[in-house]
């Protein structure tokens, strides 16, 4: 009798042969079905909402281009036209006034070649007309007059004491002739000439030991030490504070400056050249000018 065999029965090689099919058709299912569920894992996923996207950000405004005010003036008027501005700022938002301050004769060179300005500010009426009559300005009117003076340095403040002192001093600076002040000057020695002795001016010139391209550079001279004695305006006064003494001129001998305005053809912003010709002439204008100096405006002054 055979023993018995406690092992599972072996297959038959042909049975073996079919079970191979089915067991990889059962695999296959598998793959599937595995891939089915991952597939679907995935699309069940969560996904993070993106950040929008920040609001595009509007273009600014176009800015309004800056308005500016060009002025020409002599240089005697720094101080008075400076304060104007800040009058003018008052009803001109966002108006800028830039100024060119020299001798009359320098201003009037730059016009003539080009140079592009609103309005022209002359210590004389003399480079006015020429200017006028080169078409270079429109109608202009004297606006105020200033009174020259004579000042002298601190060191011969006891020498010289009147005009008629004049010739002692030692240097005398003046301005050149073609500036407003060397022609005033100049007229001012002729005159007295008449009452002092007729060799009254070339006694002065004599002692000339510069002649200056404008009235602040006289000042300066005499301010300093440099000269003895010069001729300024009274309004240039305020400058010079306590560095020079201050002998005045008779009324005899003396030539008042008369000081023109004009709109300059051309320039780029005539509206606001005549809005600073109404300041410089309102009760406004005529007030600043007064402290600054200078004298009050003739009632009889016409426009020409």
């Amino acid at each position: 009798m055979k023993a018995f065999d406690s092992q599972r029965p072996r297959s038959s090689p042909a049975a073996r042969r079919l079970a191979k099919p089915a067991r990889r058709s059962i695999a296959a299912l598998m793959a599937v079905c595995l891939a089915s569920v991952v597939l679907a894992l995935g699309g069940c996923r969560t996904e993070k909402p993106k950040p929008a996207p920040p609001p595009a950000k509007s273009a600014p405004a176009p800015s309004k281009p800056e308005q500016k005010l060009v002025v020409f003036a002599a240089a005697s008027l720094r101080e008075a036209f400076g304060k104007m501005a800040d009058e003018f700022a008052k009803s001109h938002a966002g108006v800028s006034v830039t100024f060119n301050f020299a001798g009359t004769q320098e201003i009037r060179t730059q016009l003539e070649q080009g140079a592009v300005a609103d309005v022209f500010a002359s210590a004389d009426e003399r480079h006015m007309k020429a200017l006028k009559d080169a078409g270079k300005v429109e109608m202009w009117s004297v606006f105020t007059e200033n009174e020259p003076v004579l000042v002298v340095s601190n060191e011969q403040r006891g020498t010289i004491r009147s005009l008629a002192d004049l010739p002692l001093a030692n240097r005398i600076v003046i301005g050149v002739e073609e500036v407003p002040i060397g022609k005033y000057t100049l007229q001012i020695l002729d005159k007295a000439s008449a009452s002092l002795g007729k060799d009254f001016r070339a006694r002065v010139e004599a002692r000339v030991a510069s002649r200056e391209l404008n009235v602040r550079q006289v000042l300066a001279k005499v301010s300093l030490g440099e000269a003895d004695a010069g001729i300024v305006y009274r309004s240039d006064l305020g400058v010079a504070k306590a560095s020079v003494a201050v002998v005045t001129i008779p009324s005899e001998l003396n030539v008042i400056a008369k000081y023109p305005i004009a709109i300059v053809k051309g320039g780029p912003s005539p509206a606001l050249g005549r809005d600073w010709l109404s300041l410089v002439l309102s009760s406004d204008g005529q007030g600043i000018l007064q402290q600054s100096g200078f004298m009050a405006l003739s009632p009889s002054v016409v426009p020409h």
